[in-house]
């Protein structure tokens, strides 16, 4: 469920976020297939969001 979401979600971010568009391309002009390309642009998204709410915890003071 979590992956099919992640999926959906890289197969947008490719379109239209110019960064991980930009990661994407390079993994594909380095020679990666395509679903390797978009899976290591899932990753890439999971570790945003991890930092993301990392550092709101850390502003909010949550422990």
């Amino acid at each position: 469920m979590v992956r099919e979401a992640l999926y959906m979600a890289a197969l947008t971010a490719i379109r239209y976020e110019p960064r991980l568009r930009a990661f994407y391309a390079g993994l594909k002009a380095k020679g990666k297939a395509s679903k390797v390309a978009l899976v290591a642009v899932m990753r890439k998204m999971l570790v945003i969001l991890n930092a993301r709410k990392r550092d709101a915890e850390v502003a909010l003071g949550c422990p």
